[in-house]
Formats: structure tokens, C-alpha cells, sequence
């Protein structure tokens, strides 16, 4: 369940909102943010007592109220050249989940001998993946089985599935530290970096007894799933589905039209982990970890947090799917989609064990070309492609709302504020109107900027731009501008209270 907060703009933009999903009330406090001299940030700070009686509930989320502004490229210019470089396996460490006094063991074995990635040859079979509701029986049989051999195999061997798993949580759960960097963890997430009914039998390879029994089959996946929701009404089934196709529209077109929104911020030796997700991280990939995790148990295991996410043979297929995302991303039509050009994003690496128990050294730009690589995916429709949200409201509507100024503001002479209700904020809009080519070279991205908050929680709140904070609409509409969502997890470079920060960013044309 979420609360709002909403923003309209001095040139009128109307009302924005956001809809945090807390379980516990929070105070907003305005900052400064170092070297950023020209964006105000809101900070949302739970109060002391709160923390006091349960230090899981405790939260901070600034908001930075940067405005809209004119991107074409989105650069970072505080970056340097510097890629992130293959960890020292050999120094992992522990991750404090399920909790600081019983830490998991996330490390993988290690070796000091280290090759390089080669592709396959290029006569090798185009292997292709298909899709999830039109797989067969023998299909299904076959992934069974290399799980059923995975998990067979010695927890000595790294090709066995609880080492594979182990892989995902070292990455995202900070076990690693940067090279060169040992006060600065490694973190994949958070910058650019399914049929469900297959995952079912209690006596199959591929089931999980820690998922969600409320969202199995036939349960439709509610993509703007906040934590406290009420069970998708199978009644309203067709309602859900066309939200859903919305939500789609959103992250892999609207929003996305160019490859900084797609993937997030740049993340670069020696930065702090998180610097921001892009549409493709947040939703749908965040959404559908918490969906299926277990909520009974203390940190939505398995799928609903990082360090245990792999252990569910859900997350290889929800993986591939997201694959998938990135491959039809490069092919809808208009904007500017591709892959960054970045070096030091191409010459980033990491260290995977491969099938003969070899240490491979992999670098981004290896994976990029998924010809080279041999495999490609199913061709089947894409529903989305064309379900564009509708607006609520006309412009006229929004016009006269503006001028009559029927948002009531929220009075904020101090800091914090409390975020169990709506809250109006106003920003402002750097330009009012633009030419057709200005709209097409240039997105307008509202800047969240610097979100912090406790990372073994889960964390959403929906941005709604020029709507009735009243009653704020859904993903069907144009006015729901997006979504922020965190998965729960937590790194062991960081204090006990495992503060997240990032940046978030929402796109919106001119007069939508």
C-alpha cells in the first residue's frame, strides 16, 4: 500500500505525486547534496523513536527536486576513465543475511588461474530461446534435468547450483570489494549495469518451496505490485493484463528512448555502489523478484532478496527473460536505442566459472552481440509495443486546474515531513514549449535524485505527474509517470543501518 506525495510546477505543470510504500510513517528533510550546487534534495527520514523499537522499519529517501530538464545524452560530468575491474575472489567476504549474527558464506571457490572469454565459433548451432508459454514438454524436461545434475553435484564443484547462486549474491550482496577500492564494495545492480506453472511440481527440480503461495498459477503477475497489496482479483483479470501491457509501454518505450534512461547511471572505479537503475532494473525485473519471494519469511527469501534470489530456478529464467527485454529494446523503432559506447562500461569485468570449471574472465562488450555469442530468442508478439497510457485528465482540464491552482500545496516551512498522506511539492519546468525536432532530440527526465534508503526493505513509491493527488491514478494513465522499486539486500561494506543511495529518473514528453 503506498502513500502520496505530489509536485506541480511553477510554469504550470500541475501536480506530480509520489506513492511510497512504508510501513512505518517518515519525516522529509530538505540537504544540500555535495557537488551538486543547483538541486535541491528532499531528504525522508524515519523518526528516531521508529528506528528505536524496530530497526528493520527505519528508511531515508531523498528526493531531489531537479526539476525537468532537456537530455540528450544524459552525461555524467564528474566521470573518469577508470572501468570496473574483475574482483580478488580470493577476499571475499561474508554477507550479514539472513541477519549481522548469522552471515551467509556467498563466496564461490577460487582459483588463481584466470582465462579470457573466447566466443564460440561461428559454425557452432544458433541455439534459440523460446518463449516461456510455448515451450513443451521435452523442453521443460531438459531444464529440469541440468538442474536436477547442478544440484547433485559437490557444494566443492563451482558449476554446482548452490555455487551458481552463490554468484548472484557475492555480486549484489557485497562480498566483493572493488579492485583497488577495498573501503568500496562491488555492486552490479542499481547503475547500467515466464510461465510460471513449469516451476509448480513439488517433486520437480525446478520447484521452490519459498515463494509466495498467493501469486502461483493461475494468479496473474501484478507488475505495480506494492508490498501490503491484496491478491489481483481474478475477476479483473483483463483489467490487470491491460495494466500490465501499460507498465511495459512505459519502461521499454516512453521511457526509454535512450540508452542512459534504458540502463542507469554509470558506474566506474571507485564510485559508490548504486549510483541508479534505469527503466529496465526497476521494473519489470525488481517487481517480479518481490512478487515471488516468500513473504513469511524474514527477508523474502528466496527470490525476494539478492543473497538468496539464485537459490530459486525461477531467477535463471526471469534473467533470460530480461535478457530478452534488452534485445527487443535495441529493436523498437524511433529514439536513439543502443548499446552505450562507453569504454569503461565496455571493459568492465567479471569473473564467472564456466562448464569445464574454469575461471573466465568476462568482459561487458563480450556480451553484447548475442549472434556472436550463438543463441537468440523466440520471434513471437509483443502486446506492448502499442499500449500508450491514456490521460486522465484533458489538457484544458489541467489548464484550468492550474490556473485556479486546485492542487493544494503542502506547507512545508520545515523539515522533516511526514510521508503517510499526499504531499504537493512544486518544481520547475525549464521550458514550456518546444519545437517538434527539440522533442525528438531531446527527452524531458524528471530528476529524482539521491533516494537513500534501508536496503533489506522493500522500497516503492509511483511518481504521478499532473494528476488529482486525491485520487491518483494507475498505470492505464498518462499521468503515472513511473515507479522506483527496491529488492532487499544488503552489503557488508556498510554500517549495520545499510543505507542505499541512488538516482532516479522519469521521462515525460511535452504536454503528456
Amino acid at each position: 500500500m503506498a502513500s502520496c506525495i505530489s509536485l506541480s510546477s511553477s510554469i504550470p505543470l500541475a501536480a506530480s505525486s509520489f506513492l511510497p510504500s512504508f510501513p512505518k510513517t517518515h519525516r522529509v528533510s530538505r540537504i544540500k547534496k555535495p557537488n551538486r550546487p543547483n538541486i535541491p534534495i528532499v531528504s525522508c527520514k524515519s523518526g528516531k523513536n521508529d528506528h528505536e523499537q524496530n530497526p528493520a522499519t527505519r528508511r531515508d529517501l531523498l528526493i531531489g527536486l531537479g526539476g525537468l530538464y532537456g537530455a540528450t545524452s544524459l552525461s555524467d560530468p564528474f566521470a573518469y576513465a577508470n572501468p570496473i575491474a574483475p574482483p580478488d575472489i580470493t577476499q571475499c567476504e561474508l554477507v550479514p543475511l539472513p541477519s549481522q549474527s548469522d552471515p551467509s558464506n556467498c563466496c564461490p571457490p577460487t582459483s588463481t588461474k584466470i582465462k579470457n572469454f573466447e566466443f564460440p565459433s561461428a559454425s557452432s548451432p544458433m541455439r534459440i530461446r523460446p518463449a516461456a508459454h510455448l515451450v513443451d514438454k521435452a523442453y521443460v524436461a531438459k531444464y529440469a534435468e541440468a538442474i536436477a545434475l547442478m544440484k547433485s553435484l559437490p557444494d566443492d564443484d563451482p558449476r554446482s547450483f548452490k555455487n551458481q547462486a552463490n554468484v548472484h549474491c557475492a555480486y549484489c550482496d557485497g562480498a566483493y570489494h572493488q579492485a583497488g577500492f577495498p573501503d568500496l564494495e562491488l555492486q552490479i545492480h542499481f547503475s547500467r549495469h515466464a510461465n510460471a506453472s513449469h516451476f509448480t511440481d513439488p517433486k520437480s527440480p525446478l520447484y521452490d518451496p519459498l515463494r509466495d503461495a498467493n501469486h502461483q498459477p493461475p494468479t496473474l503477475l501484478d507488475l505495480n505490485y506494492a508490498k501490503g497489496d491484496a491478491n489481483p482479483d481474478p475477476a479483473k483479470a483483463e483489467e490487470l493484463y491491460a495494466s500490465n501491457l501499460n507498465v511495459m509501454y512505459r519502461q521499454m518505450v516512453s521511457g526509454a528512448t535512450k540508452p542512459t534512461l534504458f540502463f542507469g547511471k554509470p558506474y566506474r572505479a571507485g564510485d559508490d555502489p548504486s549510483p541508479g537503475m534505469g527503466t529496465i532494473e526497476t521494473t519489470p525485473h525488481t517487481q517480479i523478484h518481490y512478487w515471488t519471494g516468500d513473504p513469511n519469511q524474514t527477508n523474502g527469501e528466496n527470490m525476494g532478496n539478492f543473497y538468496s534470489a539464485g537459490r530459486d530456478p525461477i531467477f535463471y529464467c526471469h534473467h533470460s527473460n530480461v535478457d530478452r527485454m534488452w534485445d527487443l529494446w535495441k529493436k523498437i523503432p524511433g529514439g536513439k536505442r543502443k548499446d552505450i559506447e562507453d569504454t569503461d562500461w565496455l571493459n568492465s569485468e567479471f569473473l564467472f566459472w564456466d562448464e569445464n570449471k574454469e575461471l573466465v574472465r568476462v568482459k561487458v562488450k563480450d556480451t553484447l552481440d548475442t549472434e556472436k555469442l550463438r543463441y537468440g530468442f523466440q520471434d513471437v508478439p509483443i502486446p506492448w509495443l502499442t499500449t500508450r497510457a491514456t490521460p486522465k485528465l484533458t489538457r484544458q482540464e489541467k489548464s484550468r486546474r492550474a490556473a485556479k491552482k486546485s492542487v493544494v500545496l503542502t506547507p512545508i516551512s520545515a523539515f522533516p515531513v511526514v510521508l503517510d498522506n499526499v504531499i504537493s511539492v512544486e518544481v520547475s519546468r525549464p521550458k514550456k514549449s518546444r519545437s517538434a525536432t527539440e522533442k525528438e532530440d531531446e527527452d524531458e527526465v524528471l530528476v529524482i535524485e539521491g533516494i537513500e534508503y534501508e536496503e533489506n526493505q522493500l522500497i516503492k513509491f509511483d511518481v504521478l505527474v499532473n494528476d488529482e493527488p486525491d485520487s491518483p491514478g494507475g498505470p492505464d494513465k498518462s499521468e503515472f509517470a513511473g515507479s522506483f522499486v527496491n529488492v532487499p539486500h544488503k552489503h557488508a561494506k556498510k554500517s549495520k543501518d545499510n543505507y542505499g543511495i541512488g538516482d532516479y529518473r522519469i521521462v515525460g514528453r511535452s504536454g503528456s
